[in-house]
């Protein structure tokens, strides 16, 4: 308390408090809030906390967190809070007593518990922090507080990483239980391996659903879900995950290169732009280089590295002959020792882009139509990137 009053007023001591609390302090009265409790409390109706409700993840995994913190909520005197990502409580569990005095505090259902509300708390702190907090009595902003000991931890998704809102245990400081704060964490790991293990169920009914539409289809293809999980592979190994699917553009799939996604009941069915259909691609060097490629109906836009824009350019100015890895050595480093970084090189571009290199030699894939954007200049020989690789055009 008086590490509280003299920080917070401004006078001079030579205690300091955790770094954690100091940063909280610190924005707390930059917001302006006031450490006497008078910060004004608003609570959204309970319509709204119910529409929250369900659209948040965390409402499937609520009844597995009560179950876990139950036990000791009730020998201890403690209440599980649980928020969405906003801060607005949505739930609450645990001791009716110590609910009646979170009430006093306008710490219930709908408030919104961010540090730019209430200051320096467990949840708000937790969420700006993006890391588990444990606060004891003093070490929170408002006065009002400091009878109440609260450790809480952050939930995110395990399929997006996205986070999802923030579990607290909260009671009075007097009879704060050891367990705690290793409860609140066990908590937090808890709700997100329910959250992945209702994400693999989700992944299985997807495969289940998907078997008759790709039972007849050849050649290597996926099946993901909306985030880019991967529910079922043909053709393909080692791919747990992709970009997320668009319908206006090609997915880049390791060991496949540059795929069509199509809509396939709750998911995606991917698929190669293989067979007769040419992928077109315009690598732009007017300024940071850069490639257009279309495949299809879709395009993609995709940053160049120089060394990428420089392989491309020098694979389409050799033209079918192609260069041997010797060749190319010696045309981006000035001699013919790098065999080894030039194959790195074609790895990584392969990784970005698809299989649109061939080997032995490497020249541009039969199916790749190529063309370059120079600029707005005479000839290909006064384009400065052109100029700074001193290319044969």
């Amino acid at each position: 308390m008086s590490l509280h009053n003299a920080v917070i007023g401004g006078s001079r001591t030579s205690l300091r408090p955790r770094e954690v609390v100091a940063r909280s302090w610190s924005r707390s009265l930059g917001a302006g809030l006031a450490p006497d409790g008078s910060n004004p409390r608003a609570l959204l109706p309970l319509d709204e906390v119910e529409r929250r409700r369900q659209r948040s993840s965390l409402r499937e995994v609520i009844d597995d967190l009560g179950a876990v913190v139950a036990g000791v909520g009730d020998a201890s005197q403690l209440m599980m809070v649980v928020t969405d990502a906003d801060g607005i409580v949505l739930w609450r569990n645990g001791s009716s007593r110590v609910r009646r005095h979170a009430d006093g505090l306008g710490f219930r259902e709908g408030a919104t518990w961010t540090e730019s509300a209430v200051g320096t708390n467990a949840i708000g702190t937790a969420l700006t922090e993006s890391a588990p907090v444990q606060l004891f009595s003093g070490e929170h902003f408002e006065q009002s507080q400091h009878p109440w000991y609260c450790s809480a931890a952050p939930i995110h998704d395990p399929r997006t990483g996205q986070l999802l809102g923030v579990v607290d245990l909260s009671g009075p400081a007097m009879t704060l239980h050891p367990a705690v704060t290793a409860l609140v964490a066990t908590a937090a790991r808890m709700a997100e391996s329910q959250l992945w293990r209702r994400q693999e169920d989700r992944l299985e009914r997807l495969r289940t659903a998907s078997a008759p539409a790709v039972a007849g289809l050849s050649g290597p293809l996926l099946v993901v879900d909306e985030h880019g999980w991967v529910a079922h592979a043909t053709g393909v190994a080692g791919t747990r995950r992709v970009a997320a699917p668009r319908i206006d553009r090609a997915v880049n799939v390791p060991g496949l290169g540059l795929c069509t996604p199509e809509p396939l009941g709750g998911g995606w069915l991917i698929r190669p732009l293989g067979g007769a259909e040419r992928i077109r691609m315009r690598l732009d060097l007017n300024d940071t280089p850069s490639l257009v490629v279309t495949g299809g109906d879709s395009t993609w836009h995709s940053p160049l590295t120089a060394r990428h824009a420089e392989i491309l350019l020098r694979l389409h100015l050799s033209g079918p002959a192609g260069l041997s890895v010797t060749a190319l050595s010696e045309a981006l480093y000035g001699d013919a020792e790098h065999a080894v970084a030039v194959r790195a090189e074609l790895s990584r571009l392969r990784r970005a882009l698809g299989p649109v290199v061939d080997s032995r030699p490497y020249r541009l894939s039969r199916t790749v139509e190529l063309t370059v954007d120079f600029g707005d200049v005479e000839t290909p020989g006064d384009c400065a990137f052109v100029r700074s690789l001193r290319v044969e055009t």
